[in-house]
């Protein structure tokens, strides 16, 4: 990761303003010492949700009384149980704000219906653009949206002495996938393996495991079903491994990557809508013409910046409803990969779609069962089993009305001005 030489000369500069070089360096040094404090150890290792454990660990922060009572309120302590199983060290709960944006019309395979989508973000400006883009949709009939493909992905690696020993161990595992299936479903009631790819470099070899997860986003199931393979392959492979790791990173969780986005990890859905004119200037105030210029540029400008796929904000609108619902955040690196495609039809009308490989979702286990998340997915009317798929959609659903809202704002020079006024024009608390 290369630095431009002024620049880096500049940094030093200021730097070497503040002391000499002995005294940067001195700053990089190890510090020998006791830990925060001499109880911090004992404090790590107590439960997570015993109000003696809480009092402690607040004890050990050493803050004001209302830093405290922001962070740990009634409500936090009163629901200290239901945290148990999504948190260590437990010392209350954040609060971000949640607005709806909608109504969002989503015609699919698996949801159907007008939703008012719940978004929790700190950003100005956002749920407004995504609801503007909504009611666009909605307008004009509502989006179709289609889910593509499943699968859950895990990779694990193992490691030999040689090439002979790697293409030998290969030779008996490619026989092995309905053992592997075996092994991986008697760990779980949900989950499926269905594929498994073999990647060979030098004397490593990668078993990329695929894997359904029904309604669960399937994290950590598809992660305990690979480690029992693993297992089962140190108890019967003919050719033993020097050693092996449950994911070798090849799966491309939680990251950006070519292979997912060229094929699935998650869910793959894709949304279409036909927008005319009329609603176009009325809603939107622009026009075919000018979101299909905006489009054309921008895409060659992910093409020149080296983005994977080309889109405007997936990560934005996902990332508000997976904090909302309950998802697991850290997958919007993966899950706001994709395409974006504007298209002028009838003369004046907008083709718009977008397709989304990898959106790590579920509506079971993780966080979906907190008590504010459960209720955002009660909003939408998709919590609990049998709605992953309909989540999905809506996800491509929210994704397109975003899209819509923030091409056409920078195509008509809007996209400055909103967030002056909504962010900048409003007083500080």
């Amino acid at each position: 990761m290369p630095t431009g030489y002024r620049q880096a000369q500049k940094f030093l500069e200021a730097l070497l303003s503040n002391g000499s070089r002995e005294e940067l360096t001195r700053r990089l040094e190890p510090r020998a010492g006791s830990a925060v404090a001499n109880g911090c150890a004992k404090i790590l290792r107590s439960g997570t949700t015993s109000f003696e454990s809480l009092n402690r660990r607040w004890d050990l922060l050493q803050c004001r009384n209302e830093v405290r009572e922001t962070l740990a309120d009634e409500i936090s302590f009163a629901q200290m149980d239901c945290y148990q199983r999504n948190i260590e060290h437990f010392i209350g709960t954040v609060k971000v704000p949640l607005g709806i944006a909608g109504p969002l019309r989503v015609n699919g395979l698996f949801a159907g219906g007008d939703y008012l989508v719940p978004l929790a973000t700190t950003e100005a400006a956002l749920v407004a653009s995504y609801s503007r883009g909504a009611q666009a949709i909605t307008e004009a009939g509502g989006c179709s949206a289609l889910l593509l493909n499943e699968g859950v992905s895990r990779a694990p690696g193992f490691a030999f002495r040689n090439l002979r020993e790697a293409g030998n161990f290969v030779s008996w595992a490619i026989l092995q996938l309905d053992a592997f299936k075996l092994v991986a479903e008697s760990t779980t009631n949900h989950g499926k393996l269905i594929d498994m790819h073999v990647t060979v470099e030098g004397n490593h070899v990668y078993l990329r495991f695929e894997f359904t997860t029904g309604d669960a986003a399937g994290q950590n199931m598809v992660t305990i079903a690979t480690e029992a393979i693993c297992h089962h392959i140190l108890n019967h492979a003919p050719i033993q491994p020097q050693y092996h790791f449950v994911e070798a990173n090849l799966s491309g969780d939680k990251k950006a990557s070519v292979q997912s986005f060229v094929s699935v990890r998650g869910k793959k859905v894709t949304a279409e809508i036909v927008i005319p004119a009329d609603l176009l200037a009325k809603r939107l105030h622009t026009c075919a013409e000018a979101m299909t210029n905006y489009w054309r540029m921008s895409a060659m400008g992910g093409v020149l910046s080296g983005t994977i796929g080309v889109q405007g904000h997936y990560a934005n609108g996902l990332a508000a409803l997976y904090l909302a619902c309950g998802q697991d955040v850290a997958c919007v690196a993966e899950s706001a990969v994709g395409v974006t495609r504007f298209e002028i039809v009838n003369g004046t009308d907008l083709y718009a779609a977008v397709t989304l490989p990898n959106l790590i979702v579920g509506t079971v286990g993780g966080g979906t069962g907190l008590p504010s998340q459960h209720a955002c997915l009660e909003i939408l009317g998709m919590a609990g089993a049998g709605y992953a798929q309909a989540f999905a959609e809506l996800c491509a659903a929210l994704a397109l009305a975003g899209e819509l809202s923030i091409t056409a704002a920078l195509s008509t020079g809007e996209f400055a001005r909103a967030h002056r006024k909504l962010a900048r024009g409003r007083k500080a608390l």
